[in-house]
């Protein structure tokens, strides 16, 4: 894309790609050729289809992506900000496979480089960096989702194994995954991190179907009977739930970041459209109603960017708090999901056809609005570091 400013098709309005090093541009356009040619051509016959695209997998192996910030392991050792470019890539291409690479390398990965011992790094991550391995993320249930902290699945120790018993609800990858990182409360009232491979008896996974939003990621409800794990897959510096939320926080703008994506593709596709679509014999985008939009909706995607640009920065630092990672999550899935929509609104009757990928966006946004913390709870995230009082609370007590 051309980064003049005055150029009817820009999109680095604010020169963003000046921000960023050699090696964080040359890893985005790798991952945006990829997309370009593997991905974004396939994505609404994948999405109609419900269908994973399982056939992608060995050709993302080959990006060498899976793993992002962690180093060794056979994983890439990037930064932050390569990270964040990377989740808005994929999103900008396609929603769905992005929740796929999200949940793989963002959260489960993540989840065993920060957590786990180093002979379970040892053991998980190199296979997971080169997709041999595909991992899933099971915290939310069917009756917690904001209050995840409040899980009721249960891990009790029995002998040289622990023997995990309860449900689970919304888990990416769950179905196919080799490693399911499961997270279970334990006979002492916290919460552990328990990695289930694939094959163990008691663990059953089925698909949930009749989605509205990222039709070919694949999201699970997870019935735990009797699973008996290996206390040596028990994650070693996982002892609590503050440690779970230290997976969150870190992984939290890069979703983020993926609304940018979303952003972005749908601003492109809208503009291309008013500039192509003719209405009373002259280009809609000759409008002032078309160029007010495309307006603003610019100034939203370049807000967002600039945005996530520092919260990644900062999480290079070692300086994004929570309330900043909350942040940058409230705001770009709430601008994201109006530059969409706006997206959308601007293709007519065409933006509800999987033809025209604004369709396939406008839903998938809802999708991304909501998970890892909807709006309200990040808002009372960053309340609380703004203020210093809780106001996320159960049975009228402060959590």
């Amino acid at each position: 894309m051309p980064t003049t400013a005055n150029a009817p098709n820009a999109v680095d309005f604010y020169f963003l790609d000046e921000l960023l090093t050699d090696e964080e541009l040359a890893t985005r356009d790798r991952l945006r050729d990829f997309c370009a040619r593997e991905v974004t051509p396939h994505a609404s016959r994948w999405w109609e289809a419900a269908e994973f695209p399982f056939e992608l997998i060995p050709k993302m192996a080959k990006l060498s992506l899976a793993g992002g910030m962690i180093k060794g392991y056979g994983c890439p050792g990037l930064s932050s900000v390569a990270v964040g470019l990377i989740a808005r890539e994929w999103a900008r291409a396609d929603g769905s496979v992005g929740t796929f690479f999200g949940v793989h390398s963002f959260l489960a990965m993540q989840t065993i480089g920060l957590l786990g011992g180093e002979e379970q790094r040892q053991r998980w991550l190199p296979e997971m960096a080169r997709l041999e391995k595909v991992g899933a993320f099971a915290l939310t249930e069917p009756d917690h989702g904001s209050d995840s902290i409040a899980l009721e699945t249960s891990a009790r120790r029995d002998g040289d194994h622990y023997v995990l018993d309860g449900r689970k609800k919304w888990i990416g990858n769950a179905s196919f995954a080799d490693l399911v990182i499961v997270w279970a409360r334990g006979e002492d009232g916290e919460v552990g991190g328990y990695v289930v491979e694939k094959g163990t008896p008691g663990f059953h996974a089925e698909v949930i179907t009749g989605k509205t939003a990222l039709r070919s990621s694949w999201q699970a409800k997870i019935e735990l009977t009797g699973v008996r794990v290996p206390a040596e897959n028990k994650l070693a510096e996982c002892h609590s739930f503050k440690d779970v939320n230290k997976v969150l926080s870190s992984t939290r703008y890069t979703v983020a970041w993926r609304a940018v994506g979303l952003a972005m593709a749908s601003y492109e596709l809208a503009r291309d459209y008013a500039l192509e679509r003719e209405q009373f014999r002259k280009p809609i985008a000759s409008f002032q109603l078309v160029q007010d939009k495309l307006a603003r909706m610019l100034a939203d995607v370049t807000a967002m960017q600039l945005l996530c640009w520092r919260a990644s920065t900062l999480a290079g630092d070692g300086r994004l708090t929570d309330g900043m990672a909350s942040l940058a999550k409230l705001h770009c899935s709430s601008r994201a999901r109006s530059v969409v929509a706006d997206a959308r609104d601007i293709f007519g009757g065409n933006g509800v056809l999987l033809e025209h990928d604004v369709a396939r966006h406008f839903a998938d946004m809802e999708a991304i609005f909501t998970f890892e913390g909807t709006d309200s709870i990040q808002a009372l995230i960053v309340g609380r570091e703004i203020t210093g009082i809780q106001a996320i609370s159960a049975g009228g007590k402060p959590i």
